[in-house]
């Protein structure tokens, strides 16, 4: 009951002055929404960054071929014809390399329904969509048997059919790629774009070996797609495919590179942890402004309110319940000042993610930081002038005016 009545005191002290309450809850208010604000966008986007790098297929890895140098320009990697489709097959035997999809990339125009459009044309195994972490929508993927066929199937993304089937069903129908009809067997679900802008969506998909046989007549592939079984083992897949492909090609320095999702993912952490640090050093920048602002204003009114001090000591009250008394003002107002910082944070960034159309999430573990954090500043900034006002003597109080 006594802390009841010690905050009831603390609210009436507080409600006498409202205006310079408000003013002192400022400092504290404006840390914490700022805080909260900026943690709430950047977790948001860190989140829809994650979600793409995921959308590009979980624990994966892409073989890149070696680079060429013509006239003392270095093409960089993917530019030499250094992986083949045996690189392939012997990786897929590599342990915890689960899927293998050997890749041929090129852009092509493609026509249909009496329509046309340029568009990215893929050749990729079968564990395709599996490696990608992407459904099928509608019919399905063409087969291991397909790519021994060099069959003339093809799966499309969204955009392309938007772009050349409207209101239509493309299973079945057929697509036109450099004047050769592929029947399409499938329709890829909706992706959108990519963590380096590009549209997913916009793609046709066919066997690799239709590609290279019967659309750019290559012997080799762009890149090897492989999918380890979890994040766990992907380092000991990537070790087993540098092995293997080094063994196979017997070059003296390596004509090929392996990079992996996870080394994406980890930069992306990276930078949101650098984000938090420098977001925690504004917010104790801030609340540490707060804070002075609420020891000043505590200094004051220990001192306006001495004769009240040494009343209260001369009717039986001891030094810690004084302390007790302004220390709850103290706690009171950054408490108050720390919730409505919050409510404000919260409120500015879903304005900012409606305005902007970007993702905003607001994690609890940091609105309890905040309200604890604001609670602590009470405490610290409010322990000397409730220490003060308890070392007054009460007849020099009782004889202040």
């Amino acid at each position: 009951m006594r802390i009841v009545a010690t905050v009831r005191i603390a609210l009436r002290a507080l409600r006498r002055n409202k205006m310079r309450s408000l003013l002192t809850m400022l400092g504290i208010i404006i840390g914490v929404a700022s805080v909260i604000s900026a943690v709430s966008l950047t977790t948001g986007a860190t989140k829809q960054v994650e979600s793409q790098v995921q959308s590009l297929g979980e624990s994966v890895l892409t073989v890149f071929s070696g680079n060429q140098t013509t006239g003392g320009a270095r093409g960089g990697w993917g530019s030499a014809p250094t992986l083949t489709v045996d690189d392939a097959l012997a990786i897929s035997k590599v342990p915890n390399a689960v899927a293998v999809s050997p890749e041929v990339r090129d852009r092509a125009q493609v026509l249909a329904n009496g329509l046309n459009w340029n568009t990215q044309v893929i050749g990729e195994g079968p564990d395709y969509p599996q490696i990608r972490n992407w459904r099928i929508a509608s019919g399905a993927m063409f087969t291991d048997q397909d790519v021994r066929g060099l069959t003339k199937t093809a799966v499309i993304g969204k955009t392309v059919v938007d772009q050349l089937f409207p209101n239509e069903n493309p299973v079945g129908q057929t697509l036109r790629v450099r004047n050769i009809p592929f029947t399409i067997v499938g329709v890829l679900g909706a992706k959108g774009f990519n963590l380096f802008g590009q549209d997913q969506d916009d793609v046709v998909v066919i066997p690799y070996s239709s590609h290279m046989r019967r659309i750019t007549s290559r012997t080799y592939v762009s890149s090897i797609l492989v999918q380890a079984a979890n994040d766990k083992v992907i380092d000991q897949v990537q070790q087993g495919i540098t092995e293997t492909l080094s063994a196979r090609h017997r070059s003296r320095e390596p004509d090929f590179t392996v990079r992996n999702q996870l080394e994406l993912m980890q930069a992306v952490t990276e930078t949101s942890k650098s984000m938090g640090f420098l977001l925690s050093g504004v917010a104790a920048v801030s609340l540490f402004v707060g804070g002075i602002g609420i020891m000043n204003i505590m200094l004051v009114s220990v001192t306006e309110r001495t004769r009240e001090i040494g009343i209260r000591m001369a009717v039986g009250a001891r030094a810690a319940d004084i302390v007790v008394q302004f220390l709850m003002e103290a706690v009171t107002l950054s408490a108050i000042g720390g919730m409505i910082g919050i409510g404000s944070g919260i409120g500015f960034s879903m304005l900012i993610s409606v305005w902007k159309h970007t993702p905003a999430v607001t994690p609890v573990e940091w609105v309890v930081a905040a309200f604890v954090s604001s609670g602590f500043i009470g405490v610290v900034f409010g322990f000397y002038p409730a220490w003060k006002a308890s070392k007054l003597d009460p007849i020099d109080a009782l004889r202040y005016e």
